[in-house]
């Protein structure tokens, strides 16, 4: 994980790229809608890989419980000066937590930083065995598109990126060729049988942003809120469309323990 910990320790702040870039934002708004839709009442949730807290903040303004843990000391530091954060170092892979404590896990960043299916495979093992029997598990990925749709529509996508986009999409690794660090990318199905191998029930995934963030991009900050209403409007009309939800940025899942 030394990798992770250099880009997020040299790299802009997570809940800065949330607001930057138009994609971020309709990315930050869908997810706080689709987790709202599935944990309504006040519960203990363990934000795993939380970073500097940008997904504890409003869960905990919300009235949950949340404690963090993140594999960067500094993200721990931040996240812990949250009303109504605490926070801890740890491992997703690993996990200081006791058996049967929690009523949501929280995997927002783990399962795209961890390259290797078993790694994948353990960290879903402990999001399953610290959740209550019935608990929810929220899990994010990246879509295997989101280049390919990125560098087409800013007109990016030249010679010498048709390999490297190529690649992502038939395999899922994605090497940094339009930044970020090197990370797995999903599929929805592949997202949706890695956590039913997890023996977790009835997982659902969701295209977050759906097929319009594109076009957010293009037409920029100053028109974002031109669009960004109709965008949603198309996200959730495709949310788990089976032809249409690779087209979204990033995927959310939902299931129970």
């Amino acid at each position: 994980m030394t990798d992770v910990t250099h880009h997020y320790t040299t790299a802009p702040n997570e809940a800065d790229r949330l607001h930057r870039t138009p994609h971020g934002r309709l990315e930050h708004l869908r997810t706080r809608e689709l987790v709202r839709r599935h944990m309504t009442s006040p519960a203990r949730v363990l934000d795993v890989g939380g970073g500097t807290g940008v997904h504890a903040r409003w869960p905990a303004a919300d009235g949950h419980h949340v404690h963090l843990i993140d594999i960067v000391p500094d993200h721990v530091d931040t996240a812990s000066r949250l009303p109504g954060v605490t926070a801890s170092v740890g491992d997703a892979r690993d996990l200081p937590v006791r058996t049967d404590t929690v009523d949501a896990v929280l995997l927002m960043g783990p399962l795209y930083h961890l390259l290797a299916p078993t790694d994948r495979a353990q960290a879903l093992a402990e999001a399953r065995r610290v959740l209550r029997p019935g608990g929810t598990l929220v899990a994010a990925a990246i879509s295997r598109y989101l280049s390919a749709l990125e560098t087409g529509t800013t007109g990016n996508l030249g010679p010498a990126l048709i390999g490297p986009v190529g690649k992502v999409i038939a395999s899922g690794r994605y090497d940094g060729h339009v930044g970020f660090t090197e990370t797995h990318w999903h599929t929805a199905d592949e997202l949706h049988d890695e956590i039913s191998a997890a023996g977790f029930r009835a997982p659902i995934v969701y295209g977050v942003e759906g097929p319009a963030w594109p076009t957010l991009d293009a037409v920029g900050i100053d028109g974002f809120d031109d669009h960004v209403e109709s965008a949603l409007r198309c996200a959730r009309l495709l949310e788990t469309d089976p032809l249409m939800i690779n087209g979204s940025a990033h995927f959310l899942a939902f299931a129970r323990s």
